[in-house]
């Protein structure tokens, strides 16, 4: 298994100190592990969501070149 070090400020610190010493969770190890769990269900959930939505709207007219192109335009727009 990796490790990795992180910085916390002090009130997040004490933060996860806290959810330790309630028992809640084990160790720091043991919280960060669970709030990744979370994250990825939260992501696969959207992910879902996203398919179910695009499923409901139906079959496109457009064609998978402007679609590429009209998804490259909204990411430029973003970068600015």
């Amino acid at each position: 298994m990796a490790s990795m070090n992180i910085s916390l400020p002090d009130p997040m610190r004490d933060w996860v100190d806290d959810r330790i010493k309630s028992g809640q969770y084990a160790s720091v190890s043991d919280y960060v592990r669970d709030l990744i769990r979370r994250d990825q269900t939260e992501d696969r959930q959207a992910i879902i969501a996203a398919l179910i939505e695009g499923e409901k709207g139906g079959v496109s007219a457009d064609r998978i070149p402007e679609i590429v192109a009209e998804f490259l335009r909204e990411q430029a727009g973003k970068a600015e």
